[in-house]
């Protein structure tokens, strides 16, 4: 008997020397993650906004390139130029989208920045000395793509820092409308503004017609896309990730083929919705924000091209109004009903433009406004709710994935809409009945909207956790081992954190 209490003794003695096998205890909410969860959302906001810019500056310096090469800068050209950004980002929003879940988010920001921005505004402004137009399409398609990862990663960090708290979460529509489509528009809005100044800087006024300084401006245009990237950049590697990642997540090789399997069959009918729902809304948005100054130069061909990128630029302003009031009403009427209401408004409006296009036009204010409201409307219903749905519906571990799959298709829209923009302009005998039929044509495309999203979409908002819980249910019932999901409390990124577990373990 004294054999073996000297036995027991020694080996609980022994024991105390071994390390405790890693257990996943749930990661907490505390200081540093609270300010760290604020930081995510604005520099979110931020990097969305770069984004827009991106996209909208093609659109603008278009008019530009069709004064300095008008030999060159046939309708297929000047289409392909603003394709090949889309392009570029479906590329980021697939990859990037596929490996945020697999290594973080805090390391994805990082070199998402670093193969986004600094890389491809060099290329741009420096490299086509002459209307190269092979490099102009190629190099955007090559150096974008990490624009596009900008997708996956903003959304998934500002969705689940949105839902760090109670508090928060209950405002949560809100704050993505306006860090997400409101700093994307807010981009859209600058990318008419930068040229507006810069081209006063050149001496240039609204009845300037001399194309002196052309090639210095849109340079300088491109150039300025790369500014807020790299001033974001060194507080983006410092942020946290989620709580919500790292009580959840499924990093490295556990997101195998058999779990996106069991994904796509419990998920499919969201995953439907939200890919068909960003389809539509970037089929008609984009192209009508994108070639609003196109649109407005076409109507008045005796403007000058400065008068009509500030006309484009007080169109696409009606932007930001529609982002605030979907963000305040999100949260009352529900993501679908939101997204719906936003589709079918759009859609009325479409068509009466298209059917009263003539009387309209002819009073340049009332068709600025109808414009406007156009697209505002969009950006109230879809445009604020299309990346909000699909981080909600979708659990933490394999949310970078379906936001960037649902982005991709959003974004292939965006590049067919803006493909076959110009060409059914074209089809039609005159200017005035092309203008008619892109108008009716897109008012049909969000009517289909409002259709598919009452459809596909949940009627409730997901509380994110629930969801979390419920997808680990379903992983277990099918077989899948997930004693692994989440992050050992000794792989945080806060390093107080790792502290109190090495004292613990002591």
């Amino acid at each position: 008997m004294a054999s073996e209490k000297n036995l027991d003794k020694t080996m609980a003695v022994d024991a105390k020397d071994v390390p405790a096998p890693t257990k996943r205890r749930r990661h907490l909410y505390d200081a540093k993650t609270k300010i760290s969860a604020i930081f995510s959302v604005i520099f979110a906001g931020i990097a969305l906004a770069s984004d827009g810019y991106n996209a909208g500056i093609v659109g603008n310096m278009n008019l530009l390139f069709a004064d300095l090469f008008p030999s060159a800068l046939t309708p297929t050209i000047k289409t392909r130029i603003s394709n090949s950004f889309f392009i570029g980002e479906i590329v980021g929003m697939l990859f990037f989208g596929s490996i945020i879940d697999r290594i973080g988010r805090k390391k994805r920001r990082r070199t998402d920045h670093l193969n986004a921005h600094p890389r491809h505004h060099p290329q741009r402004c420096s490299a086509w000395r002459d209307p190269d137009w092979p490099s102009l399409d190629v190099a955007p398609d090559q150096m974008l793509s990490g624009a596009g990862g900008e997708y996956p990663v903003c959304g998934t960090a500002a969705i689940e820092a949105a839902d760090e708290t109670e508090r928060v979460r209950k405002w949560r529509g809100l704050l993505i409308a306006s860090v997400g489509d409101l700093a994307i528009d807010f981009g859209f809005v600058l990318s008419g503004l930068v040229p507006l100044i810069v081209m006063a800087a050149y001496g240039f006024h609204l009845n300037t017609v001399s194309t002196h300084g052309y090639a210095g401006i849109w340079r300088i245009c491109f150039a300025l896309g790369l500014v807020p990237p790299l001033c974001v950049f060194y507080f983006r590697i410092k942020m946290l990730n989620s709580t919500a990642f790292r009580n959840h997540s499924m990093k490295g090789r556990q997101i195998t083929f058999r779990v996106l399997i069991l994904a796509a069959k419990r998920y499919w009918r969201r995953l439907i919705g939200t890919c068909a729902c960003w389809f539509l809304y970037d089929f008609c948005s984009y192209p009508f924000g994108l070639f609003s100054s196109t649109i407005i130069s076409q109507l008045n061909p005796n403007n000058t091209v400065m008068r009509n990128i500030a006309l484009g630029t007080l169109i696409n302003a009606f932007y930001l109004p529609g982002c605030v009031v979907g963000g305040l009403i999100i949260d009352k009427l529900g993501r679908r009903n939101t997204q719906a209401l936003g589709f079918a408004v759009q859609g009325i409006l479409g068509m009466i433009l298209g059917g009263a296009l003539g009387p309209i036009q002819n009073n340049l204010a009332a068709f600025v406004v109808m414009y406007g409201l156009f697209l505002a409307a969009a950006e109230a219903g879809p445009g604020i709710a299309t990346i909000l749905i699909a981080g909600e519906v979708f659990p933490t571990a394999i949310r970078g994935h379906l936001i960037g799959f649902s982005a991709a298709w959003g974004k292939a829209g965006a590049a067919i809409g803006t493909q076959v923009f110009t060409p059914i302009q074209e089809a039609f005998p005159s200017t005035f009945k092309g203008q008619q039929a892109v108008f009716t044509i897109g008012s049909a495309v969000s009517l289909v909207g409002a259709v598919v999203t009452m459809v596909t979409i949940p009627a409730n908002s997901i509380n994110l956790e629930e969801e979390d819980e419920s997808w680990r249910d379903y992983l277990k019932r099918n077989g899948v081992d997930i004693s692994e999901m989440g992050e050992p409390l000794e792989d945080s990124a806060s390093e107080d954190i790792k502290e109190d577990v090495k004292e613990e373990v002591e």
